[in-house]
């Protein structure tokens, strides 16, 4: 089935990706080779990507997730998995590194991140360090598939939040530093609020002519970054609705409706609204809950607040889906964000797929094998071999994972 068509509002709405790619439409970036050293359970193992499709197989703990997540930092630089870099150090080392080559239009770039348990991380490509760790984002890109993300119906809006972050962080890369600063802002301003009242005065007791009192200052700098992060959000999901119903109509054979609904803290009168008016919403918010910031010392307006709602015919599918249809839901956001990512980039992105080929029906996997095909470079993880199509198996790359080492696998049935 071919992908649907989409609108998509051009260049002029992320300014921030690679100009190259909106003139030539049939840019496919391919990784060639990843080398791990010191990373997670990996002391120093190397791989040549040398199919469109390359299956990890192996018993758990072994390494295949952690391989998958290697590729997932090179293009978001985050992991779902760790919140501090030193988690990702092989055990008693003090510095990691993954090293990938990337084809585009015949030319090979190398890419180098390295990974210290002090939390200090530095970037490489062609051998040159980057200052900006948003200069990194582009040269991957990719879209995870795992049982984690279940957790996107089921889980609280943060990871629904995270999901949003994580593809706009790869459409836009100067949403990094967006990010980077409102969680500064946020520290500052919710330490402010734990102060005695006396000394943090709300916007509202501020007076013309007198000196900007700090509350008033860090509501100002809240109201204005968390608009320009609302605003993003806001018109991500516009692209993403149509893309993710028509999916879910056809996974779940038309039966079914989805909508995606953004429900920010601070109301959106329309996502194109201007950055004034939305600031004026905010701060207007900020208002009316300036009592209740300041008896619970923390801040409650703005985007690190924010919902999705997920609905399935309506009805909110956190509190009625079956575990089917929180599935085809998943399912059909992950086939969404590809679409967008390829549309917007115009390179089809790598897909990752953390072993759910096993917990998805037979319908749902030849959905998902029909839309990737063959101009989606794939990488799965499985524990059996069992699930795929022998097609499918045929024309694939097959590695065993053993304690952090990969084999080639000679018999066809996962075993080295």
């Amino acid at each position: 089935m071919p992908l649907p068509k989409c609108w998509w509002a051009g260049p002029a709405e992320y300014p921030n990706s690679r100009p190259e790619t909106f003139r030539d439409p049939c840019i496919f970036v391919y990784l060639r080779s990843l080398h791990l050293r010191h990373f997670r359970n990996y002391r120093d193992q190397g791989i040549t990507f040398d199919a469109p499709k390359t299956i990890l197989v192996g018993e758990n703990a072994q390494g295949k997730t952690n391989l998958l997540e290697a590729v997932e930092l090179l293009a978001t630089l985050r992991s779902r998995r760790a919140s501090r870099d030193r988690e990702l150090v092989y055990q008693e080392e003090h510095q990691a590194q993954i090293a990938a080559t990337v084809e585009r239009l015949g030319v090979a770039h190398e890419l180098v991140m390295e990974l210290r348990s002090s939390g200090r991380r530095s970037l490489k490509v062609d051998g040159h360090v980057l200052r900006r760790q948003a200069d990194f984002l582009g040269q991957v890109n990719a879209v995870v598939f795992s049982s984690l993300d279940l957790e996107l119906v089921r889980g609280a809006p943060e990871a629904r939040r995270n999901w949003l972050d994580g593809v706009l962080l790869q459409l836009e890369p100067v949403y990094l530093g967006l990010v980077e600063q409102y969680r500064q802002i946020l520290k500052q301003r919710n330490a402010l609020l734990k102060q005695d009242p006396k000394d943090s005065v709300p916007l509202t007791q501020a007076t013309a002519g007198d000196q900007l009192p700090q509350m008033a200052f860090w509501d100002a700098q809240l109201a204005t970054t968390g608009s320009r992060i609302m605003r993003r959000r806001a018109r991500l999901l516009q692209r993403l609705q149509p893309l993710a119903a028509h999916w879910h109509r056809v996974i779940s054979g038309g039966r079914e409706t989805l909508t995606l609904t953004y429900r920010p803290q601070v109301p959106l009168p329309d996502p194109q609204a201007s950055p004034a008016v939305i600031q004026a919403q905010f701060l207007a918010e900020i208002r009316t809950k300036a009592a209740a910031e300041h008896s619970l010392g923390s801040s409650l307006v703005g985007p690190h607040r924010d919902e999705v709602e997920l609905c399935i015919n309506g009805v909110a599918a956190r509190a009625y889906g079956s575990q089917g249809q929180q599935r085809t839901l998943v399912l059909a956001l992950k086939l969404a964000e590809l679409e967008l990512i390829e549309q917007v980039v115009r390179d089809p992105p790598l897909l990752l797929l953390d072993d759910v080929l096993a917990e998805l029906d037979l319908h749902r996997q030849n959905q998902l094998l029909e839309a990737i095909q063959e101009r989606v470079q794939t990488l799965v993880t499985t524990t059996h071999l069992g699930s795929f199509d022998a097609g499918w198996l045929k024309a694939a790359q097959i590695l065993q994972v053993q304690g952090g080492q990969l084999f080639p696998d000679k018999t066809g049935d996962g075993i080295p």
